[in-house]
């Protein structure tokens, strides 16, 4: 698809840009994540940025806010060249940027937060920072005590402190994050309200989300990254559903789906995973009511974006999360888990391949409370020829190994177990190409020879190997399907909440 020209559609003419980047490229190594990508910002404009994860927003987003040095291009701040990147006091009072992740101070009030680092005394005028931050709260329609602690704040309070932390300082280019990811319905009108409020006072915004629907409800203009190139800019008004999606995903990625073939099904009717009901909420995705059930030799996909709530649901299904409503029903073969963060929740750093590969079945290996070596090295390489594990030992510390080889031992410990339910969350995330293949034809092994696997992913590449696809939308399964190969257009539809999805 062609880039097209910016419109306004049918608005006033637009203010001059308060953000303008030409011309940008950067590259990480080997990875072009950006390849000549120009966005303009007006004052009083509110701008999306779409694409999928690895279309190159968060590099953008690094260029606009002086984090990162483009290879080449530029970019112009109200007209004029942006600062030097070691200058991060010129930077702040022209761009801020709420990221999805909270910024504020949880040891400092509110008042102590929207005026950090922003004092012009050697000693703090405390009465008159309070009363500033008061009357700037009450000129936005703010409803906050300043001097509550920050980390007595619900998630939407502490975006209004950080909001409010921007327009203190004057910054007259603002870059929202995914900023709905962690917020109900009711706040997320709210939040609406204040977008249009900061908008109607000439500010400029970039707005980044990946649930299309908002676009067409708070933003005048989009730009659609899509494999670090600018694909599109235009009005909202003139790009409409289904032209949006085709620039996210490409017409070469929606015939490659085509031409997969669906997977074999072997399901003996017997549920091994029975979810009814089931209510759970944590700061970044929660689920409502939700309900479905997994069989034996079946693998049913779990397809949402960040903040949809799979991930809550895959940590209730595998007992890391306590469910506030429901019922999960399990057949008693057991649960083999692979969590997305395989650094934080995956394996131990510091030990060996072998002792990672059997930390799930000591007491298989143990006798009278002590562990056979014998056996665990022959379960540990068994599992390494299974998954074609390279190391130089078993006794490796698996900080050594490659990303790929480290996400191939936490599946292997997964499948230590033989459970009857395998679990897992992005499986090939940040992996190589050849890892990548080893890892869903481990796992579709897995569902062949009988398990019941639930993947949880927001890569649609990783979709292949499942027999059902449920998409999920703010916590709620919105659609199912059951046909592969699935239709690329009409899961990200779905999973958008765009209107065309019902």
């Amino acid at each position: 698809m062609s880039s097209s020209s910016a419109s306004n559609g049918g608005r006033p003419e637009l203010r001059p840009p308060a953000a303008h980047a030409e011309g940008i490229s950067r590259s990480f190594g080997t990875t072009k994540a950006l390849q000549d990508v120009s966005l303009s910002v007006h004052g009083g404009e509110c701008h999306a940025l779409v694409g999928r994860n690895g279309a190159g927003k968060s590099t953008l987003v690094g260029v606009l806010t002086g984090l990162l040095k483009p290879d080449s291009g530029s970019v112009l701040l109200d007209g004029e060249p942006a600062p030097g990147l070691g200058d991060r006091a010129a930077w702040q009072e022209r761009v801020a940027c709420v990221y999805q992740r909270s910024m504020v101070v949880p040891s400092l009030s509110v008042g102590e937060n929207i005026f950090l680092n922003r004092s012009e005394h050697t000693l703090i005028r405390w009465r008159e920072l309070r009363g500033q931050a008061r009357r700037l709260l009450l000129d936005w329609g703010f409803d906050l005590d300043v001097d509550q602690p920050a980390a007595e704040l619900s998630v939407e309070e502490r975006q209004i402190v950080e909001i409010a932390r921007a327009l203190a300082i004057g910054a007259r280019f603002l870059i929202l994050d995914e900023p709905t990811a962690a917020l109900e319905s009711k706040a997320v009108e709210r939040l609406f309200e204040r977008v249009r409020r900061v908008k109607a006072s000439g500010v400029a915004i970039l707005y980044i989300s990946h649930h299309l629907e908002e676009i067409y409800e708070i933003c005048d203009r989009t730009t659609v990254l899509r494999d670090g190139k600018r694909i599109v800019t235009a009005a909202v008004t003139e790009l409409d559903h289904e032209r949006l999606v085709a620039a996210m995903v490409g017409s070469e990625l929606a015939r490659a789906a085509e031409d997969q073939p669906a997977p074999a099904r072997e399901v003996d009717g017997r549920p091994r995973l029975v979810v009814q009901g089931l209510t759970v909420r944590t700061p970044l995705g929660s689920a409502e009511d939700v309900s479905f059930d997994v069989r034996a030799g079946e693998c049913v996909g779990l397809f949402g974006l960040r903040g949809s709530g799979t991930a809550a649901i895959a940590d209730a299904v595998a007992g890391l999360l306590k469910p506030s409503a429901g019922k999960i029903v399990l057949d008693g073969t057991g649960i083999g888990y692979v969590p997305e963060d395989r650094h934080a929740r995956g394996f131990v750093a510091t030990l060996g391949v072998d002792e990672n590969l059997t930390l799930s079945i000591l007491g298989r290996l143990s006798r009278f409370g002590v562990v056979s070596m014998v056996r665990r090295r022959q379960e540990a390489e068994a599992l390494k020829d299974r998954l074609q594990i390279v190391a130089s030992g078993g006794e490796q510390p698996l900080a050594e190994l490659s990303g790929g080889n480290q996400q191939k031992v936490v599946v292997g410990r997964a499948l230590a177990s033989r459970p009857g339910l395998l679990v897992v969350v992005s499986p090939t995330v940040g992996v190589d190409v050849a890892s990548k293949e080893a890892l869903l034809g481990v796992v579709d092994r897995a569902r062949e020879e009988g398990a019941a696997v639930l993947l949880v992913s927001d890569d649609l590449d990783e979709l292949r190997i499942c027999t059902r696809v449920l998409v999920v939308h703010r916590g709620s399964v919105v659609k199912e399907l059951q046909d592969a190969p699935w239709d690329r257009h009409e899961l990200i539809a779905a999973a958008e909440g765009l209107e065309s999805a019902a």
